[in-house]
């Protein structure tokens, strides 16, 4: 077992993975930014190093420097967290060549799973159901026209190397497709110096639903359920639930079962998520991996009373899986919902800057992960997120009931906070009734 861990991250995960890491009785080494110098979670790791000014370019995203810190700190294992370096390769085999070791999947695996175009291309050989599109990326605009007439309008274009949303676009025609190439690649070339672009059929009002895959070196591959991710703006979740209401139980099983398959054939270990898209008629198709713990994995824990951090770190130092798959009985209904300093009245606009007070909420089934307290100051430099508030009842209908309480109770102020927006989704009747889909969000603030 590791003696120390460094976390190469910042915010609610670095002091996730702290508090795992003190309850398994492992040092932590926290690195931190300029901008993060004062942030109160530093004080709980063994020891914390500056890595560099406040753009994450300069200091989150150099691995040379977060090696450095490492060096320093005398760890034997690197925890990347989510966002920042957590799915890239290179970062891994440097932590490999270093010989530390790197709590996630390898860089072999995260390089299968980590391009889309590559990773479908593993999910047809694992016999796992894609979204019909090019076999391969696209040479230029009329390869993307033909295959588009093929398939049959309208048709998405997607970056390779995208995440988040970017190099993404919707054709539905002949002319559409034209503008949608042009913006479509530039942004990918800009976002990830990949302009590379395949094309699949578009999936008209689906689902996002993912499984969380837990998996060991000795080829334990085990699934804790699935959660639902279909509350989104803009391809950025905003609310995440398990179980998926309305998901038949045969497709549920269908869905983890190829899920496991993926995972297996891409020789994967560690915490992951197989992501599907499912339609009107409960057809699933695989979308992408995420290699890496996700944000929502607090409703997967919430479910099945497993903890996901601890369970990575005890993989990567080589434990096997105390776990068997029938030992995974999800009890109840968890939802999670991301608390962003962003004004929803305002098109979402960040809203960085110092929090005057905080009174968080609590209660019988109420969790919630953050890193502020009164007097911690926004940093505009990176993402919004200063919390997550999840909650876990026997039913979806109390969860739904518990939520709203719990929203209610939490007081941010002296900053914008998404909490209203929350409010109004978890009050509609599409919500209650379980029949949104991944553009709910953007209709209900469209009208």
């Amino acid at each position: 077992m590791f003696n120390r861990i460094l976390i190469a991250n910042r915010g609610e995960i670095a002091l996730r993975v702290i508090r795992a890491c003190r309850e398994l009785g492992i040092e932590t080494v926290a690195v931190y930014s300029e901008a993060d110098r004062d942030a109160p979670y530093l004080n709980l790791a063994d020891e914390a190093v500056c890595i560099g000014p406040a753009k994450a370019a300069d200091s989150y995203l150099r691995i040379d420097r977060v090696i450095s810190a490492a060096e320093i700190g005398n760890v034997q294992a690197i925890h990347p967290g989510y966002g920042f370096l957590s799915e890239n390769a290179h970062f891994a085999e440097v932590c490999r060549s270093c010989d530390i070791g790197f709590i996630g999947p390898t860089p072999e695996s995260m390089e299968r799973v980590g391009d889309k175009n590559s990773a479908r291309s593993l999910a047809r050989e694992a016999n796992v159901p894609t979204v019909p599109g090019s076999p391969g990326l696209l040479s230029g605009e009329q390869e993307a026209l033909k295959v588009a007439k093929e398939i049959g309008f309208p048709v998405l274009l997607k970056a390779t190397a995208g995440g988040g949303g970017k190099g993404m676009r919707v054709a539905a025609n002949d002319l559409a497709l034209s503008t949608a190439w042009q913006q479509a690649s530039a942004e990918a070339e800009a976002a990830f110096g990949n302009a590379g672009i395949y094309i699949e059929k578009y999936v008209e009002k689906p689902r996002h639903v993912e499984i969380q895959v837990l998996g060991d070196q000795h080829g334990t591959m085990l699934h804790l359920w699935e959660r639902d991710c279909s509350t989104q703006r803009r391809h950025q979740k905003l609310i995440e639930e398990s179980p998926s209401p309305r998901l038949p139980q045969e497709t549920r099983e269908a869905m983890t079962a190829a899920a496991v398959r993926l995972a297996k054939a891409a020789g994967y270990y560690s915490a992951g998520t197989v992501e599907f898209i499912v339609d009107k008629d409960n057809n699933f198709y695989f979308i992408e991996v995420n290699a890496r713990i996700q944000v929502e994995h607090p409703v997967s824990e919430m479910v099945t009373g497993i903890d996901l951090l601890k369970q990575q770190i005890l993989v990567a130092a080589g434990e096997k899986l105390s776990l068997k798959q029938e030992d995974i009985v999800p009890r109840g209904h968890a939802i999670e919902c991301r608390i962003n300093a962003e004004d929803p009245s305002a098109n979402f606009r960040p809203c960085p800057g110092k929090i005057e007070q905080i009174i968080a909420p609590g209660g019988y089934g109420v969790r919630f992960d953050s890193h502020v307290t009164a007097g911690y100051v926004v940093p505009p430099y990176y993402d919004s997120l200063i919390g997550k508030l999840i909650v876990h009842q026997p039913t979806r209908e109390a969860a739904i009931e518990t939520m709203t309480r719990a929203l209610r109770e939490l007081q941010v102020k002296g900053i914008a906070t998404t909490v209203p927006l929350h409010l109004d989704l978890l009050s509609h009747s599409a919500f209650h009734e379980a029949t949104i889909d991944t553009k709910f969000v953007e209709r209900l603030l469209a009208d």
